[in-house]
């Protein structure tokens, strides 16, 4: 093949990595990856009916959510493995979003589950198409576990009247809460379906807990449609009903603007659930199997599928932790193992629609329950507290916003810790005094090194962070601070070295902050000497064009590639 072909099929397999998968197959990847699929489809069917209700649709819509995104990103996503559906952290935000909009059973909750698919597809493919990775760092880790805490306990509090045989309601933990208790109290338990639902729940456990390898999911679903045909009780346990059979007419979901404009919000912070999931999910297991992923086209693969879906009648959907660790226990080496378990499940569609008229709704909530519970870290809270009680405390508020405000007023107050986290973390960063430590190369930290040496007449000082509105009046109150403490200590100081290394950025207010630092400095009778300095900083600061009497504030002699360097000449000068 001539290069210009070559240079072809790479781009080729590149746009659409499953070319490459389809090159490089051996047959003896084929055993594992149709035992995985079969594994996955058994837990694809409940899971996707049980993420389907939770979110407030009809059950039949989390398969439509399951099979046509995994089809999709068969043929563009870049990991081999990755199982793509409903998932338990976005359906009550999907919920909170469609539910106010439209009544129970209406069409329309449907076509607003379309709508936020779409939009959230949109936004993910432009994501990855302008690399904006970066946006996962609004929701960093202790955000995260504080959130999916808080969305497990609303699940699985939500799911509890359908467990017990009657229907509540309630955004947020509170009020699910006062709505489960109502019921309870009120005498709705079906005692049939509470028993289903409390026996599956109990089996989907003990197995989880006894035999990890045995799949509770399927025998409990499996049970209960069993017990529930031979003991006559589908008259009198809620069911979840028959499903329409195959896939439905692909069609734009809704033509009403105000639809779209009413869900971009929630769109988005779906999307940023769905960004920051899906990517560390990817490489975790990419990694286990020894090859990488592109984050920006792993995204951007997701967001096709997830506007696929919202064409087909289906919701968001995102990487599946579980479902893709089934995957890959089972021996899956290749996208064909989804596409295998999605294949099944379309044929349950086609063939078999009716068989959930016998599955008790009250085991579909065990099924739920047991997927949120997953999701619950408590340990992971206790840890951050042990290594930073700032970022334990965050991780609770952060659950308090989901359990007292709601599941989308939680997204704000997570998106918004990060930025006030952020910003606390930078505006007080690490700062020390720097010495000279007998038998090491340079100047380390004071605090470290109790033996470390001061240079004579010089104060050497590092600021860890970035020079910006939120920390310069510290930067200049403590470097102030340090002056006056030097020479309450009876230290002469005449040179003040910053250590500029960490400091990666400066802004107009760190600027006029810098400015009346080096005015108190220099009435005072001291330099002042950035060590250091990156380049891109350097220039950023003498764009300020900064003047003193006509001359550059800060020039050449304000400057020293290194801090040794600057020592140096200091001791030269005083010999």
């Amino acid at each position: 093949m001539n290069r210009g072909g070559t240079r072809s099929v790479r781009y080729l397999t590149r746009g659409l990595p499953a070319l490459a998968t389809v090159r490089a197959y051996r047959f003896g990847w084929l055993r594992g990856d149709l035992v995985a699929g079969v594994a996955v489809a058994a837990l694809m069917i409940p899971a996707g009916l049980g993420y389907a209700e939770v979110s407030g649709l009809p059950p039949v819509t989390g398969l439509y959510a399951t099979i046509i995104p995994i089809l999709v990103y068969a043929v563009i996503g870049p990991s081999r493995i990755l199982v793509l559906g409903p998932d338990s952290a976005l359906a009550p935000i999907i919920a909170a979003a469609i539910v106010p909009l439209a009544v129970a059973g209406s069409p329309r909750r449907v076509e607003l589950a379309g709508v936020l698919a779409i939009e959230v597809g949109i936004i993910l493919v432009l994501a990855g198409l302008f690399r904006l990775g970066f946006l996962t760092t609004l929701l960093a880790k202790p955000i995260r576990i504080g959130y999916l805490n808080g969305i497990a306990l609303v699940v699985v509090l939500g799911q509890v009247p359908k467990l017990l045989g009657f229907s509540g309601d309630g955004a947020s933990i509170v009020e699910v809460i006062v709505e489960d208790w109502k019921g309870i109290v009120g005498g709705e338990v079906q005692p049939k379906a509470a028993a289903i639902g409390v026996v599956a729940l109990a089996v989907i456990l003990l197995l989880k807990w006894w035999r990890r390898a045995i799949p509770g999911v399927l025998i409990a679903v499996v049970g209960a449609m069993i017990f529930l045909a031979a003991a006559a009780w589908q008259h009198d346990v809620p069911v979840v009903g028959a499903m329409p059979p195959g896939l439905p007419t692909p069609e734009l979901p809704s033509r009403i603007w105000h639809d779209w404009v009413e869900l971009m919000v929630p769109a988005a912070g779906i999307a940023l659930i769905a960004f920051a999931d899906t990517s560390v999910l990817s490489r975790t297991f990419a990694a286990r199997a020894g090859y990488t992923v592109n984050g920006n086209q792993e995204v951007g693969a997701v967001g096709l599928a997830n506007v696929a879906a919202g064409f087909f009648g289906g919701f968001p959907a995102i990487g599946s932790s579980s479902r893709t660790a089934v995957a890959e226990s089972s021996g899956a080496r290749s996208q064909l193992s989804s596409v295998t378990g999605a294949l099944l499940v379309l044929l349950a569609l086609l063939l078999v629609p009716g068989i959930t008229r016998y599955l008790p709704s009250s085991a579909l909530a065990a099924v739920v329950i047991t997927a949120a519970l997953a999701l619950v870290d408590v340990s992971a809270v206790i840890e951050l507290f042990r290594i930073d009680r700032v970022e334990g405390l965050i991780s609770v508020v952060a659950f308090g916003g989901v359990a007292v405000l709601g599941v989308l007023q939680g997204i704000l107050v997570a998106i918004g810790l990060a930025v006030l986290a952020f910003v606390y973390s930078v505006s007080r960063p690490y700062r020390t005094e720097l010495g000279d430590v007998p038998g090491l190369r340079g100047y380390h930290d004071l605090a470290s090194y109790p033996n470390a040496r001061r240079v004579p007449a010089t104060l050497i000082l590092r600021f860890d962070a970035p020079l910006f509105f939120a920390n310069g009046a510290m930067f200049d109150d403590w470097v102030r601070g340090e002056v006056k403490a030097a020479r309450s200590a009876g230290r002469e100081i005449a040179t003040v070295v910053l250590a500029c290394e960490p400091i990666t950025d400066i802004d107009s207010s760190a600027i006029d902050e810098l400015v009346e630092l080096d005015d108190y400095l220099s009435k005072h009778g001291i330099d002042l000497v950035f060590a250091e300095m990156k380049d891109p900083v350097r220039r950023q600061l003498e764009r300020y064009r900064l003047k003193v009497n006509g001359e550059p504030r800060f020039g050449p002699g304000h400057f020293a590639p290194t801090v040794g360097s600057m020592v140096d000449e200091i001791l030269d000068e005083d010999d």
